[in-house]
C-alpha cells in the first residue's frame, strides 16, 4: 500500500465513511459535509444547529453557530488543535505513524501552527512575529496598491474577477513576502489551489492525491528557495525568518510557515476579495455609500468579512475535562465553531442576513478565529481587502455581473471559483 493511500484513508477515508453512514441515519452535522445544497448556501443549515441549542452533539463530533460559545471555545485553554493518534484504534494509528514518514508538509500537517499547541506553537508564533510586524504589513500598502493598479491596466471590458484580479493580487503579495520571483506567480497559484482542499474533511482519494501532489512540488523547491536565500539574502520577510538571529527555525518550520502563508493567506484574501466585489455588484446602494463616505471602507470589509466569511469553520478538540454552555465535554471530544454561523448570530448581530456596511459591531466577527490561534494574517488580509476593493470600484464603479458565477467546491474555505464581469461606463 502506498504512503498517499495510507494518509488518505487515515486522515479522509475512514472520516468519510463515518460521515456517509451517519447522513444516511439522520446525523445533521454530516450534512455539512455531504449535502450540495449545504455547501452551495450553508446558512440556513447553520441556522438549525443553534435552533437545536448552544452546543449541538452528533455521532462524530460537536457543533456550535451561536457566536458566545464560538468565541469561548476557540478562546479556552481548555481545547487544542494537534492530533493525537493515542485516541484512534491501534491499527489506525500504526497506519497513520506508518503514513506520516514519507509525508509532505501541508497547512494541515505538523510543524503547521495551524495543528499545533503550545509551546511549541507559542515558540513559532513568537519567532514569526517577529519579522510579521504591524510595521512591516503597513509598509506592504505601496506594493498593494501598484499590484492592483497594474492589475487592472491589464483587463479588459469583460473579465473573470477571480481568475484575472482577485486571485493575482494576493499571491503576488505573498510571492513577495517569500522572495519568490514573478515569473513563478501563476506556479504558486497553483500550489496553493491545489493545496486549499486538504482544509476540508473526507476527501475523495482522487482529490487528496492532487493536493499532495501539489504540496510535495511546493515543499521540493522551497526548500531549494531556503538554500538561495542562505546565499544571497533578500529584502523580504521570509529571508528575515531564515536569517533570525540567536534561535532559529528548522527547515521543516520554514516550510510548513511558508505553506500556511501560501495556502492560509492567499486563501482567504483571494475568498475576501472575490466574495466582497458580489457582494458590492449586488448592493448598488451599499456601493453608493462607500463612493460618497470613503471613509466606510474599512468597516466595509470586517462586514464582508461578517456577512459571507472566507473561512466558514475550525474545529478543536478537548485536552481536559471543561464545561461549555453547560455541557461536559471530555478529552478527545471534537468540537467544531462553525464560525459562519456566529458571524450571523441573531443575539450579537441585529437582522444578521442584511448586508450592511455601516454596521457598528461587524468587527466582532469571527472569522480569523481566535485565542492563541487567531489568524497571524489578519492585518494583512483587512489591508489587501480594502485596497484591492477600493481600487476596483474606484476604477470601474459601474462594474456588473456578465455570466454565471462560480462557486468553489471546497467548504470550510468559500468563495467563488469564477466571477466573471463587465466594465460599464455608467455609474
Amino acid at each position: 500500500m502506498s504512503g498517499t493511500l495510507v494518509r488518505w484513508a487515515t486522515r479522509h477515508g475512514f472520516a468519510r465513511l463515518g460521515i456517509s453512514a451517519a447522513a444516511r441515519k439522520g446525523d445533521p452535522q454530516a450534512r455539512f459535509f455531504v449535502d450540495p445544497a449545504v455547501r452551495a448556501d450553508p446558512y440556513p443549515f447553520y441556522d438549525q444547529i443553534r435552533a437545536q441549542g448552544p452546543l449541538v452533539h452528533g455521532r462524530i463530533m460537536w457543533a456550535t453557530a451561536r457566536h458566545d460559545v464560538a468565541s469561548a471555545v476557540l478562546r479556552s485553554e481548555a481545547f487544542g488543535v494537534g492530533f493525537n493518534d493515542q485516541r484512534l484504534p491501534a491499527p489506525i494509528a500504526l497506519l497513520w505513524r506508518l503514513g506520516r514518514r514519507t509525508a509532505p508538509i501541508g497547512p494541515v500537517d505538523p510543524p503547521s501552527m495551524l495543528v499545533t499547541d503550545p509551546p511549541d506553537h507559542t515558540r513559532y508564533r513568537r519567532l514569526v512575529s517577529k519579522v510579521f510586524t504591524a510595521r512591516a504589513i503597513e509598509a506592504l500598502r505601496p506594493k498593494i496598491e501598484r499590484t492592483a493598479e497594474e492589475l487592472l491596466d491589464g483587463l479588459g471590458p469583460r473579465f473573470d474577477l477571480v481568475e484575472q484580479y482577485a486571485a493575482l493580487l494576493p499571491v503576488t503579495v505573498i510571492a513577495d513576502i517569500l522572495g519568490v520571483p514573478l515569473a513563478m506567480r501563476r506556479q504558486f497559484l497553483d500550489w496553493g489551489t491545489m493545496a486549499a482542499p486538504t482544509l476540508d474533511l473526507g476527501l475523495t482519494y482522487r482529490q487528496y492525491r492532487r493536493t499532495e501532489i501539489g504540496i510535495r512540488q511546493s515543499n521540493a523547491w522551497m526548500r531549494g528557495h531556503f538554500d538561495r536565500l542562505r546565499r544571497e539574502p533578500g529584502d523580504n520577510l521570509l529571508s528575515q525568518l531564515v536569517h533570525l538571529e540567536g534561535e532559529q527555525l528548522t527547515d521543516d518550520e520554514l516550510l510548513a510557515t511558508a505553506g500556511l502563508l501560501l495556502a492560509a493567506g492567499f486563501e482567504t484574501t483571494v475568498n475576501l476579495l472575490g466574495t466582497g466585489a458580489a457582494l458590492l455588484m449586488a448592493h448598488p446602494a451599499q456601493l453608493r455609500l462607500l463612493r460618497d463616505d470613503p471613509s466606510l471602507w474599512r468597516g466595509a470589509v470586517e462586514e464582508m468579512l461578517r456577512f459571507d466569511s472566507p473561512v466558514q469553520n475550525s474545529a478543536r478538540i478537548c485536552q481536559r475535562p471543561v464545561e461549555i454552555a453547560g455541557i461536559q465535554l471530555q478529552p478527545g471530544h471534537v468540537v467544531v465553531p462553525m464560525l459562519g454561523g456566529a458571524n450571523r448570530d441573531p443575539a450579537v448581530f441585529a437582522d444578521p442576513g442584511r448586508f450592511d456596511v455601516t454596521r457598528a459591531n461587524a468587527r466582532d466577527h469571527l472569522s480569523f478565529s481566535g485565542g492563541v490561534h487567531y489568524c497571524l494574517g489578519a492585518a494583512l488580509a483587512r489591508l489587501e481587502g480594502e485596497i484591492g476593493l477600493r481600487t476596483l470600484f474606484d476604477r470601474h464603479p459601474g462594474l456588473t455581473v456578465a455570466g454565471e458565477p462560480r462557486r468553489r467546491r471546497t467548504r470550510v474555505l468559500r468563495g467563488y471559483e469564477s466571477l466573471p464581469v463587465a466594465v460599464s461606463v455608467t455609474v
